[in-house]
């Protein structure tokens, strides 16, 4: 039986994986918007690093057809090419595609290319079971993993020369091939029998999340297993080879960090946690106007603009909330244009929509002042002004991050996405999955990053509206949540 050089990648982490994807495949889990995204860049950064060698001749994918591209690899070899993408083998059982193959003084030098930004232990798998299937039919001098530069950043037309680096992996690549055919001759025969008996592990999400887990772990609970014990230092895999699955048979004596352990009691006594002078003293910190604030960002492994990097966070968005002393509430928001750098606009418009004076609340404020700093560094005109905003900033995660609220809902966690639903169950105005399109920072990210490829101009517009609805509940939100403190001071105070 043939092997691609994913599959032996995957019969690497995981036999039984290769055994389900060979034997049973219908039992995959459907890849998210996320993985999708990720195979996207994939294809476009290996589609770039093409020109680090132009004028090569390309392979056509045909997966009805491996043999003919195989066969078509051979003809470009024999007739001379001396720079092939894609090139096909078929040897001694395993099918191996390299991304550039460029002839050199006669012998071959094979480049695998990587959307990371560093080489990865399993890249050098990747490049050594190529390797050994290329060493057959050709004969090979180096063996480079071509990753992406995160330190490039972007003035002009795009530096491909700049953008990559070429990391000579060969002396790694040589010192896997002994391994190799035992390996194969492993999984040849693990294949001809019956699903391997193998338990679920950490090996399960290393170095890639399994497309099998929904498979795999179905005997575990959905909710509230002992692989939901938030700071637990990986402690759940202990008990979980004691056979406890769920939170609520975790043994009263096993050694648990605070947080991990309070998560459990009160999971147990489905008792609310509140410290009120604790909160009291956090709501104390907080000054009129209040400016309740988010951004969201994009990234893209290639810059598409000047004094941008390799997947660095770029704010497009953000969406305000104002609470004056006498209850006015006003809203104000920023959506960038798609196809231009929305660095500079829209860090002029925060700085005429945000008050003067007030505090600023954030849910996680790091990230808010991380996106500040790296706008004064985009917009060095304005950089005293944007700096000053971060010395005014609250985080709203604290009184649920330092536990001084606590719900068995939130399953150890304080992601507003954990928190607001628990507070107000019920109120579909702040329900996430009753928006559109976009429901998540993630889907924000993906989205505008490919917003500008996007032609249809209806479709463009509503996904506009969505992106601005998501953001809105963002900080609509943090108001609710922060009145829902304040409210329950005040009624504390009449008691």
């Amino acid at each position: 039986m043939t092997l691609s050089k994913s599959q032996y990648i995957r019969g690497l982490q995981c036999q039984k994986s290769l055994w389900l994807y060979k034997k049973s495949p219908e039992l995959r889990d459907t890849p998210s918007q996320a993985q999708e995204s990720l195979f996207d860049t994939g294809y476009q950064v290996g589609d770039l690093a093409k020109e680090l060698f132009p004028h090569g001749m390309e392979i056509e994918f045909d997966s009805s057809d491996f043999d003919g591209m195989v066969r078509k690899t051979r003809e470009l070899i024999e007739s001379g090419v001396e720079i092939i993408y894609e090139a096909a083998f078929k040897e001694d059982g395993i099918f191996a595609m390299a991304d550039i193959l460029v002839k050199e003084h006669g012998m071959w030098n094979m480049y695998e290319v990587k959307a990371s930004t560093g080489v990865k232990e399993y890249h050098l798998n990747d490049a050594s079971i190529q390797w050994y299937a290329l060493s057959k039919a050709i004969k090979l001098n180096r063996s480079y993993i071509v990753h992406i530069n995160n330190q490039y950043e972007r003035f002009g037309a795009l530096n491909v020369q700049e953008f990559f680096t070429l990391a000579d992996v060969t002396k790694s690549v040589l010192e896997k091939q002994d391994a190799i055919k035992q390996q194969l001759l492993e999984m040849a025969e693990m294949l001809k029998g019956d699903v391997p008996t193998i338990d679920i592990g950490e090996h399960c999400s290393d170095p890639h999340t399994c497309d099998f887990m929904g498979h795999c772990w179905k005997h575990i609970p959905t909710k509230n297993s002992v692989f939901d014990i938030s700071y637990a230092m990986g402690k759940q895999w202990q008990l979980y080879a004691q056979g406890v699955l769920s939170i609520e048979d975790v043994p009263d004596d096993f050694h648990l960090g605070t947080n991990a352990r309070l998560q459990i009691q009160h999971h147990k006594s489905q008792e609310i946690k509140i410290d009120m002078d604790k909160i009291k003293a956090f709501l104390n910190t907080i000054e009129y106007p209040i400016n309740f604030f988010d951004f969201e960002t994009f990234q893209n492994a290639i810059p598409r603009f000047d004094n941008q990097r390799p997947y660095a966070q770029m704010p497009f968005q953000y969406s305000l909330h104002i609470l004056h002393e006498d209850g006015t509430l006003q809203h104000k928001e920023f959506l960038g244009d798609e196809n231009s750098d929305p660095r500079r606009e829209l860090s002029l418009q925060m700085l005429q929509d945000i008050t003067p004076t007030g505090s600023i609340i954030a849910y996680n404020q790091s990230f808010e002042q991380t996106q500040i700093k790296s706008l004064a560094l985009a917009c060095k005109d304005i950089s005293n002004e944007l700096l000053a905003l971060n010395e005014r900033f609250i985080d709203l995660a604290h009184p649920f991050q330092y536990k001084h609220y606590y719900h068995p809902n939130f399953q150890g966690k304080y992601s507003i996405k954990i928190v607001l639903p628990t507070l107000f169950p019920n109120d579909e105005a702040l329900d996430y999955t009753k928006l559109g399109s976009i429901q998540n920072g993630g889907d924000a990210m993906e989205t505008f990053a490919n917003l500008h490829l996007l032609k249809d101009k209806s479709q463009l517009a509503e996904i506009k509206k969505d992106l601005l609805a998501y953001c809105r509940l963002d900080t609509l939100a943090m108001v609710r949540i922060w009145e829902k403190l304040h409210k329950i001071d005040q009624e504390i105070i009449k008691n």
